[in-house]
């Protein structure tokens, strides 16, 4: 994207912005963030509709048996948001900007070192580079329950999305691999969104909601995977998801998220809430209006990528003196077209302890697991593949202090490759992983 494409969007943004009509406390900077208020120039302009955050994460993993070859290797991920609300900066009610922009650094430690088929770190890119992932307005109606938004957008930030997986590092728990794997050049998801339009309907009680986006089935310049591409390309056709949720409990208002793994904010960040409690049903479906090859290339017939996909998450267990600590757990299930893609079916599940061990009320751990099958045909066309991979992770988030996080982890993945050799043994043997990130809030 050339210079003068940026600075449009980010004026564009500017001008026409999520619009709150009550007036908010703002942030303690200098306790949530390690540069503090600015010497008050945070709180003066989040006054004025301007909220900024800057967070930096850092990723240590080792292999230490199976897959590639052993190792260790160091990925960085660097993220800067603006938050605008024009209702406070020009008197436009219920209108919203949103801009978020990230840096990606570092080694291919999947590619390098686990060979996996849908990777083992959620911040790992093709390429190093720096794009924009977000840079939409929003638009309310109806006392905020219809809300319209337009821009660069990726779906993985409201879609086929649990905040009870949002802790893990491995990258299924944010979009599954089911949607993740289609696309020509993948889904509009992290590290890279689509120009969109997106709709959705909340309930008076905010117990129903209907969204649905509509997307450009080609997101960035599959031929230029450096920095942020937004082009609407003869034959690049769309992508439709629509998604149906029962949310019985008020919870935190989308899309600026603070919630969203697609963003690569885990909702342990909301430690110092008074209440949290997780009790969410959907089902969503998705599909291209382009049609795509045949896993067989003898078949010239085109067929449709498409899929389905259920999910929920429940708070299961609260301490009784302190509820914003306690057990919650997610499953997911999600298909995909058998005749286009490897795998035609994944599902998850995990659960999550905010508090577990008494003094470290704001720690957040947990535990998955994901299996992805192998369609049929793709098994026929690819002799010696195996019929499934299935990946686990046990982490530990440590809140060190309000801006400062340490993570353990620990993962172990069977078929890595979903490759076997002629006597049916994986020619890449199980992985173990171990390793440790580090989120700083500047």
């Amino acid at each position: 994207m050339t210079n003068r494409y940026i600075f449009a969007l980010i004026t564009l943004a500017w001008f026409a912005g999520t619009a709150n009509a009550e007036e908010e406390k703002s942030p303690d900077w200098n306790a949530q963030t390690l540069t503090g208020d600015w010497g008050g120039t945070r709180t003066n302009l989040y006054s004025k509709g301007i909220d900024l955050e800057f967070t930096h994460k850092s990723d240590v993993l080792a292999n230490t048996s199976g897959g590639i070859k052993r190792g260790a290797a160091w990925m960085g991920h660097t993220e800067a948001r603006i938050k605008m609300d024009m209702g406070k900066l020009a008197g436009w009610d219920a209108t919203s900007a949103y801009i978020h922009f990230h840096s990606d650094l570092g080694s291919k430690f999947n590619r390098d070192y686990a060979g996996t088929f849908i990777g083992v770190d959620n911040i790992e890119t093709a390429v190093n580079t720096a794009q924009f992932f977000h840079a939409w307005i929003q638009k309310n109606f109806s006392d905020d329950r219809l809300s319209v938004l337009a821009g660069l957008y990726p779906v993985d930030s409201e879609f086929y999305v649990t905040d009870t997986s949002g802790v893990f590092i491995q990258p299924p728990y944010g979009m599954a691999n089911d949607m993740a794997q289609s696309g020509q050049n993948g889904p509009p998801i992290f590290p890279m969104g689509a120009l969109a339009v997106r709709v959705k309907y909340t309930s008076p009680g905010k117990n129903f909601y209907a969204q649905y986006a509509l997307t450009d089935g080609v997101p960035g310049d599959p031929a230029n995977p450096y920095g942020t591409h937004i082009q609407l390309n003869k034959g690049d056709g769309s992508l439709s998801v629509m998604e149906f949720g029962l949310t019985p409990q008020e919870s935190s208002e989308p899309p600026f998220g603070a919630t969203k793994p697609g963003e690569l904010v885990e909702p342990e960040q909301k430690v110092h809430e008074e209440h949290e409690s997780f009790n969410k049903t959907a089902i969503g479906f998705w599909h291209y209006s382009a049609s795509f090859n045949d896993l067989d290339p003898a078949i010239s017939q085109l067929r449709s990528s498409e899929g389905f996909y259920f999910l929920a998450e429940r708070t299961l267990m609260t301490e009784k003196n302190h509820p914003a600590q306690g057990l919650s757990g997610f499953v997911r299930f999600g298909t995909a077209s058998k005749d286009v893609h490897q795998a035609d079916w994944t599902g998850s599940l995990g659960l999550r302890y905010h508090g577990l061990f008494e003094g470290r009320d704001d720690d957040i751990t947990g535990i998955a697991i994901t299996y992805n099958h192998a369609s049929d045909k793709f098994r026929l066309l690819n002799v010696g593949t195996a019929s499934n991979q299935t990946q686990m992770e046990a982490t530990y988030r440590a809140q060190i202090k309000s801006w400062l996080a340490l993570q353990p982890t620990l993962q172990f993945i069977s078929n890595p490759n979903m490759k076997l050799d002629t006597n049916g043994n994986p020619t890449l043997q199980n992985v173990w992983i171990i390793g440790a990130r580090a989120e700083i809030a500047f």
